[in-house]
């Protein structure tokens, strides 16, 4: 087999091991947030989560295309689709709890989603999919069911890409300082570039196109950690506090319910 197999498994082990770390960073990063930041951080945690949950088993399906053993290509897929389908449930949580600030509201709506993601696993599964077609640079498969497609592209990315365009969009629009501007901004941007590029991969049927989505998925998973620890030159130059990053501004109450009860701050 061609070794455009394995740089292509490289990859997926990049973004898998990326994905994890960014991951783990975030979630020791808690004590560092407020009460407020907090719910936003962890969805954050689950959606990179998911991301490393997907390439991990796309990992080992390239290494199995490679030895030429087309079942556990096939069920390294099936397994990779199911965090996959939810990846979208955290990113729609995230979004909405900046603009709303309310986990209630937030939870409600994400769980829409999970409905989505649930059909569209039920769609894939009884349907099946045709394949492994293995190629010079990877395996790829043909969902075997157009309402799966249909379910994926209109509720699990078309929805939560509009939402992150406009919250972007609303951003801009709002006045406000640098360093806030980039600490929203720059993740929702490195975000929808890893949603985007990750529908790519799982659709085309395309080897090159897939390949290429790959790497840029890796490129968008190491913005993202820039975009939330940025270089000491940029945090001077926009007054980030190193390794901080916090969704919301403390208020006066919140500083002073941390007085009551750490009375040394």
């Amino acid at each position: 087999m061609n070794a455009g197999l394995l740089v292509n498994a490289t990859i997926c082990f990049a973004i898998t091991i990326s994905s994890f770390a960014f991951a783990w960073v975030l979630a020791r990063s808690e004590e560092e947030h407020s009460n407020k930041s907090k719910p936003a951080l962890w969805s954050l945690v689950i959606l990179w989560s998911l991301v490393g949950l997907t390439y991990l088993p796309t990992t080992i399906r390239m290494v199995a295309a490679y030895m030429g053993k087309p079942t556990l290509d096939l069920m390294m897929y099936n397994l990779a689709a199911i965090p996959f389908s939810f990846v979208a449930v955290p990113l729609v949580f995230f979004i909405l709890y900046v603009i709303v600030g309310s986990k209630k509201i937030s939870a409600y709506v994400s769980m829409l989603f999970v409905l989505f993601g649930a059909s569209y696993l039920t769609f894939l599964f009884t349907k099946g999919v045709i394949g492994p077609y293995v190629t010079s640079y990877s395996s790829l498969f043909t969902i075997n069911s157009d309402i799966a497609i249909n379910i994926y592209l209109m509720g699990l990315f078309v929805i939560p890409t509009a939402m992150i365009l406009g919250f972007l969009l609303l951003i801009f629009l709002q006045r406000m300082p640098k360093h806030l501007r980039y600490r929203t901004a720059l993740p929702l941007v490195a975000i929808s570039f890893v949603f985007d590029f990750m529908l790519t991969d799982m659709i085309t049927m395309v080897d090159v196109m897939q390949l290429v989505a790959r790497i840029f998925v890796l490129i968008g998973t190491v913005q993202a950690f820039l975009a939330y620890f940025p270089p000491m030159t940029l945090q001077e130059k926009l007054g980030i506090k190193k390794y901080q990053y916090e969704l919301y501004e403390e208020d006066e109450e919140d500083i002073d319910e941390d007085r009551e009860e750490y009375p040394d701050v």
